[in-house]
């Protein structure tokens, strides 16, 4: 296992307090709706408004200054690489699908990132990305879900939900495996009766059939309006973290998601992209039998179109 505890107590003590020590908590109301003392993670109470601030932080300390750095993103991992780029001055470009959100696009532009669109989908700007590292000196690719200090990152969540009294399961929604095995790591070392539940997209669990076949999976297409879980093809390396750190993985639909999507404004008053509303899908849809378990809110940049929707369905 490449993933160490040490890394991760290291980075938990000295990654941007930005993104460390994010809200959790159980809400009455939503509790009493799911029929089950659920603690709630706010992973969108920072300036990217996703988790990935962690791993890039944690990443990029170990890159020098002036170094140019390119990845593949569906935009949320693009922004957490270009806020924490800029900070150090490392020039970061981000390589993307042509159907990327907007919103998404717009907010790496401004953080600094310039953004290269790559074809129709994630997986294609993943290799145009690994092509230019390639083909440029002095240039390297960093990839969600491949580079263990993604993980490490990823994994002071792990750190935080540990805290939890009772904590039976803690139920994350799963794209490239970063958030899932760094929180795996710590949690099956610290609270090792903790269970840990992946949640794919129903139109992309190239994770779970990776898990179930013993090897990578590639899938034909990702068909979900969860792009940032829209995982076609996951890294070897994830996938052999996750073989030893996953209990299951478990997959909702659309319509499952934007349920959950809606169940999180109307009880929480908060707004999350399908990506992000996951784990509190397979929860609702009574796919984690656990009484006292965790989600963590994973982001909240949604697409123009899905708040639009979620405003017509929180008026009915």
């Amino acid at each position: 296992m490449d993933i160490d505890l040490a890394r991760i107590e290291e980075a938990a003590a000295v990654i941007d307090p930005v993104f460390l020590h994010t809200p959790q908590y159980v809400d009455e109301n939503l509790s009493a709706t799911l029929g089950r003392a659920v603690t709630v993670k706010l992973e969108t109470a920072n300036p990217i408004r996703s988790f990935k601030g962690r791993g890039a932080d944690y990443l990029l300390r170990d890159i020098a200054p002036g170094q140019k750095v390119v990845c593949a993103s569906a935009g949320n991992f693009g922004q957490a690489m270009a806020y924490c780029g800029r900070a150090r001055g490392i020039p970061v470009e981000v390589f993307v699908a042509e159907s990327i959100n907007p919103g998404k696009r717009a907010r790496m532009e401004a953080l600094g990132a310039t953004v290269t669109l790559a074809g129709a989908d994630g997986e294609t700007a993943r290799i145009a990305a690994e092509e230019y590292a390639a083909s440029h000196t002095h240039v390297r690719c960093l990839q969600d879900g491949r580079e263990v200090r993604v993980a490490e990152g990823a994994g002071t969540i792990g750190v935080e939900l540990a805290t939890i009294k009772d904590l039976e399961a803690v139920v994350l929604p799963v794209g490239d495996g970063a958030l899932i095995n760094g929180v795996g790591r710590w949690l099956k070392a610290k609270r090792p009766g903790v269970r840990i539940v992946g949640v794919n997209a129903a139109g992309a669990a190239s994770m779970r059939e990776s898990l179930r076949a013993g090897r990578v999976v590639s899938l034909p297409a990702v068909d979900t309006f969860a792009d940032g879980i829209g995982v076609q093809r996951p890294f070897a390396e994830a996938v052999a973290r996750a073989t030893e750190l996953v209990d299951e993985i478990v997959v909702v639909d659309d319509a499952q998601i934007a349920s959950a999507m809606t169940l999180a404004a109307r009880t929480l008053g908060v707004l999350l992209e399908p990506a992000g509303a996951a784990g509190l899908a397979a929860i609702a849809g009574g796919l984690v039998p656990e009484t006292s378990v965790a989600t963590v809110f994973t982001g909240a940049n949604p697409r123009p179109e899905q708040l639009r929707s979620m405003a017509l369905e929180l008026s009915r």
